[in-house]
C-alpha cells in the first residue's frame, strides 16, 4: 500500500477527466473505486472537493490517497484491466501507419470505439497494446460505430490530440467511407442534404432525417451534408458507393443512404425488413452468401500532419466480410481512383 501522494498535473496532461487522468497515472485502480474515492473525499483537487468526471487542469495539484499496489489487486480487479495476449496482438496487427506523434489503426467491425454501460472490451481500453514504450497510451482523437470497420486516428499526446481535433472540427481532413447499399442510387452522384434530429423515446441511439428546408425551425436537428458516388453495381440489386461525409453528425452516414431508399447493407437500425427502398424489398439483408454485418468502411483518410504540416494518406484494406461480397459482385477495387471525387472538386 502506498502512502498519501501529491501530484500536480502535468501541462501534457490538463483539460481532462480527473477519472481519465487518474486511470492514466493508475491504471491498476479500478474507475468504480475511483469514483467511491472521490465521493468520499480521499481524492481532492487543489485542496477541494471534486466529482470523477471534474476536469484537472495543468498545473493543479491532486491528493491521492494510499492505494494497493498493482500485485494486491483482486484476481476480479485485475481481469478488469488487463489485456489478453490475443488482444495485444489484434491491436498491434492492426497498426495501419505510426510515428513519434500518432498512430492509426484499421478498427475491426464490431469493436466499440469507446466503452459504454455494457461495453468493457474497446478500442480506448485496448490502446494500452499500442503504448510502443511511452509512458501513456494513444489518445482517441475521433470515433467510428461499432459494426464500422476503418481507419482511426489515435494521438500519442494531448497536445497531438487537440491538433488534430481542430483538423477535423476545422474540416481539414478527408474522409472516404466505401459502402454497399441496397438497390442502385439514382443519379449516380450527388450530394445529401437532410438535417439529423436525435429520435425520442429510450433505448439505442437513432437518427431521424429533417428535410434541409425545416432544419432552422426544428429544435434539436443540426444540418448534415453528405456527397456520393455510385463506383459499380449489380444491376438495381446491390451498389458499391464512396462517401465524404461534410458534416460528421451521429450516424449520418447511415442514415441518409437509408432515407435515399437505399440503406447499408447489414444495417438492421436504419435498413431493416420494413425500410421501404429501390433494392429487392429486403431492406439491409441481400441474403444468400451475402453477410449480414454492417458494410460500411472507413477507407481513407487525408489530413495535415499535427507537426511536419504534411499531408499524410492512409487507406485501409476492406474487413473480410466486405472482401467477400465484393468478390461475389465481382467488383475490383484496383478499378477506382483513391479519390474518386477529385476530378469533381
Amino acid at each position: 500500500m502506498s502512502g498519501v501522494q501529491k501530484i500536480e498535473v502535468a501541462e501534457d496532461d490538463g483539460d481532462q477527466r480527473l477519472d481519465r487522468w487518474f486511470r492514466r497515472m493508475f491504471p491498476h485502480i479500478a474507475q468504480g473505486r475511483i469514483e467511491k474515492m472521490c465521493r468520499k473525499g480521499d481524492i481532492r483537487v487543489d485542496g477541494g472537493r471534486v466529482k470523477a468526471n471534474t476536469r484537472v487542469q495543468a498545473g493543479q495539484v491532486v491528493r491521492v490517497p494510499p492505494l494497493p499496489e498493482p500485485h494486491e489487486i483482486t484476481a476480479r480487479a485485475k481481469t478488469y484491466d488487463m489485456i489478453s495476449n490475443a488482444d495485444v496482438e489484434m491491436m498491434q496487427d492492426a497498426v495501419l501507419y505510426r510515428d513519434d506523434y500518432l498512430i492509426a489503426i484499421n478498427k475491426p467491425p464490431g469493436l466499440p470505439t469507446q466503452g459504454g454501460s455494457k461495453q468493457t472490451r474497446h478500442v480506448d481500453m485496448l490502446a494500452d497494446a499500442l503504448r510502443f514504450g511511452y509512458d501513456q497510451k494513444p489518445r482517441l482523437v475521433h470515433r467510428l460505430d461499432k459494426d464500422t470497420s476503418g481507419i482511426l486516428l489515435l494521438a500519442r499526446t494531448r497536445q497531438v490530440a487537440s491538433a488534430l481535433t481542430e483538423a477535423f472540427r476545422s474540416r481539414e481532413t478527408r474522409k472516404i467511407y466505401w459502402a454497399a447499399v441496397g438497390g442502385c442510387p439514382s443519379p449516380k452522384m450527388g450530394t445529401i442534404k437532410y438535417g439529423l434530429l436525435k429520435a425520442g423515446g429510450h433505448g439505442h441511439e437513432k437518427m431521424v432525417c429533417i428535410h434541409p428546408d425545416d432544419v432552422a425551425h426544428t429544435d434539436g436537428a443540426k444540418r448534415s451534408t453528405t456527397d456520393y458516388m455510385v463506383l459499380d453495381s449489380a444491376a438495381k440489386r446491390c451498389a458499391w458507393v464512396a462517401l465524404v461525409p461534410i458534416t460528421g453528425r451521429t450516424h449520418q452516414l447511415r442514415a441518409h443512404m437509408a432515407e435515399m431508399g437505399h440503406p447499408i447493407i447489414g444495417d438492421g437500425k436504419y435498413g431493416g425488413s420494413g425500410q421501404e427502398n429501390q433494392g429487392d424489398g429486403w431492406g439491409a439483408q441481400l441474403g444468400g452468401e451475402i453477410s449480414r454485418k454492417m458494410h460500411l468502411h472507413a477507407r481513407s483518410l487525408l489530413f495535415p500532419h499535427p507537426i511536419t504540416g504534411k499531408m499524410v494518406k492512409i487507406i485501409a484494406p476492406m474487413p473480410a466480410h466486405m472482401k467477400q461480397t465484393w468478390s461475389t459482385f465481382a467488383w475490383d477495387e484496383r478499378d477506382v481512383a483513391d479519390d474518386p471525387f477529385e476530378e469533381y472538386l
